[in-house]
C-alpha cells in the first residue's frame, strides 16, 4: 500500500460530507474518495442483515477496485451493522467506524442528563447498547430516532419551515427533562448545526464526533506510515450510486475542498445486482 493511494469514505448519502469536511481540514494533503449510497437511503430503517451487505460491496469497491489504503465507515448505522466483518475482511486495512460519542457527551453534562440523536438501526445495535452500559450507567440517556430527519437533509430541506417543525417535536421533550448535552449520533445531523443550536439554545453542548473520526483516522495512518506528504493534484471524488440533485446541491454548499462527483451504476458495486 503506498502513501499516495487514496482514502475511501462512505455513507447511506451526503451525512457523510460531515465527516470528509473534518478530514479535508486536519489532512488536506490526503485524496478521497467518497461512495454515497443515495439508491439504497435511507439505511436507518433497513434490517441489519440488509446493511451489512451494503457495507461489505462497498469496502470491497473502495479497497479492491479504488485501491483505497484505508476506510472510514462515515455512517453510524452501517458501523453497528458491519463494522467487525469488514476489518475481518480486510485486516490489514484500516477501518475507522462510526459510533455515537456517549462517552464525551456523559463528560460534557451538567445535568446528568444527555440526549442521543441517532436511527433505529444504531438505537437497535449492539454497539450502541455497550457504549451506554459503559459509560452512561450514572447519567439519563434519552434517545429519539429522528424519523424522517434523513430524508428531510437528503432533499435539501435543511431550512425548511417542516424540517424547523420536526426538530421541536425531537428536541423540545428532552428540554423539558433537562437534557443539556446533545449527540448527534447520524453523520447527517451536523448538517443542521445550526438549526439544532437554535432550538436548543447556545447553553446546550451540541457534539458532533466527525473530528474524533478524522484524529483517529490520522493516529491509524501514522502509525502505519501512510500519511501523504504532498497535496493531490486533482479533485476529490464523489461517487453516488443514483444521481440526486439534492445531493449535487448540498455538496456544493457544504463541501470544503474541490471535488468532482459522479453517478455509478448500482451493479458495478453490489454483488447482488450482478
Amino acid at each position: 500500500m503506498s502513501k499516495q493511494h487514496p482514502i475511501g469514505i462512505f455513507d447511506s448519502g451526503i451525512g457523510g460530507l460531515t465527516v470528509a469536511n473534518a478530514i479535508f481540514d486536519l489532512l488536506p494533503s490526503e485524496h478521497l474518495i467518497y461512495f454515497g449510497d443515495t439508491a439504497h437511503i435511507p439505511y436507518g430503517t433497513k434490517p441489519a442483515s440488509q446493511i451489512h451487505q451494503f457495507s461489505i460491496d462497498i469496502c470491497r469497491f473502495l479497497i479492491e477496485d479504488q485501491h483505497c489504503k484505508a476506510v472510514v465507515v462515515a455512517c453510524n448505522t452501517a458501523s453497528a451493522a458491519a463494522l467487525p466483518q469488514m476489518r475481518e475482511h480486510w485486516p490489514d486495512i484500516p477501518i475507522i467506524g462510526m459510533e455515537p460519542a456517549v462517552k464525551p457527551a456523559v463528560a460534557a453534562t451538567q445535568s446528568h442528563k444527555i440526549g442521543v440523536l441517532a436511527t433505529a438501526g444504531t438505537f437497535g445495535s449492539e454497539r450502541y447498547d455497550r457504549l451506554v452500559q459503559r459509560f452512561a450507567k450514572a447519567t439519563e440517556v434519552f434517545e429519539n430516532p429522528c424519523i424522517g430527519l434523513v430524508e428531510k437533509i437528503e432533499a435539501g430541506l435543511q431550512d425548511a419551515p417542516e424540517t424547523q417543525f420536526l426538530l421541536q417535536q425531537i428536541l423540545h421533550p428532552m428540554l423539558l427533562e433537562g437534557v443539556d448535552t446533545f449527540v448527534l449520533g447520524c453523520t447527517h445531523y451536523p448538517l443542521l448545526h445550526t438549526q439544532i443550536q437554535a432550538v436548543v439554545g447556545h447553553d446546550k453542548h451540541l457534539i458532533d464526533p466527525a473530528p474524533a473520526v478524522a484524529r483517529q483516522l490520522q493516529r491509524r495512518l501514522q502509525a502505519l506510515d501512510l500519511l501523504r506528504i504532498e497535496a493531490p493534484n486533482a479533485p476529490h471524488q464523489f461517487y453516488i450510486s443514483k444521481m440526486d440533485l439534492a445531493f449535487a446541491q448540498t455538496l456544493k454548499r457544504h463541501a470544503k475542498a474541490p471535488y468532482t462527483l459522479s453517478e455509478l451504476a448500482p451493479s458495478s458495486v453490489f454483488s447482488s445486482l450482478n
